[in-house]
């Protein structure tokens, strides 16, 4: 018979024991309750221990009860698939942490996080209007078009190189024009690595609940000014996950 432990899902500030229904991860219909020390409360349900499948499905499903803690509390998150042994070591983790908790409940009290990414729809039309707009690089490509010759890979190589640089500052300028009616309203911004080619931004933003609304607004006005360039992926709200700098 497998050992249970106690499934960690977020950090509440609350005293009481409460009970969020059978929505626990793993497909057995767990329930997700609370176990507290003095004003603060770890969100847990039972968990067979070793069994640590990272799968898609108990991803959505850790997603899905954060989402449900949130309705009610602000939630500080704890690393996906963190399980302790029982529920005394859940109170002692709550214990020895206790005064870095009551910190970040309160530092985060009322914030949500949003995450905006955008994609160029289109890379073809976005590398033609960088040799437009770059003399060197289109005189490159013309030159290794024209007269092919034994150091045409290492023209290659240059090119290429040019190409690369010239797409990041482009990356860097419309990222700009994306964020600047946003700056306002967040309380803070953070700009993760910009995958791939296609990717111009990925960012995720802390912003008061009572904003969210007129965030909401202003990504709108975003997909309506560069819609036809730009393909926008808005999630949240979430936990401050790119915000809480300690490991929890």
């Amino acid at each position: 018979m497998e050992t249970e432990g106690k499934y960690i899902y977020g950090i509440i500030g609350t005293d009481g024991v409460r009970n969020f229904g059978p929505v626990g991860i793993g497909g057995r219909d767990d329930t997700v309750s609370t176990i507290s020390y003095q004003d603060i409360s770890a969100v847990i349900s039972n968990f067979p221990m070793g069994r640590y499948e990272l799968s898609r499905a108990n991803l959505i499903g850790h997603q899905r009860v954060v989402e449900r803690v949130m309705k009610e509390y602000a939630v500080l998150p704890v690393r996906a698939f963190t399980v302790a042994a029982n529920a005394e070591e859940v109170r002692d983790f709550l214990r020895k942490r206790y005064r870095e908790l009551t910190r970040l409940l309160k530092e985060f009290d009322n914030k949500i996080e949003l995450g905006l990414s955008a994609y160029w729809k289109d890379m073809a039309s976005i590398f033609q209007e960088i040799v437009d707009e770059n003399k060197d690089i289109r005189q490159l490509k013309q030159a290794i078009v024209s007269s092919p010759n034994p150091n045409s890979i290492n023209q290659k190589i240059i090119l290429g190189g040019m190409v690369e640089r010239a797409i990041k500052v482009k990356k860097e300028k419309e990222q700009e024009e994306i964020i600047h009616p946003l700056k306002r309203i967040a309380a803070d911004i953070c700009r993760n690595e910009a995958s791939g080619d296609a990717m111009v931004l990925n960012a995720a933003f802390l912003v008061d609940r009572s904003s969210e609304k007129e965030f909401d607004i202003r990504v709108d006005e975003l997909d309506q000014k560069y819609g036809a360039r730009l393909k926008f992926k808005y999630v949240g709200p979430l936990p401050p996950y790119n915000f809480v700098t300690s490991n929890i």
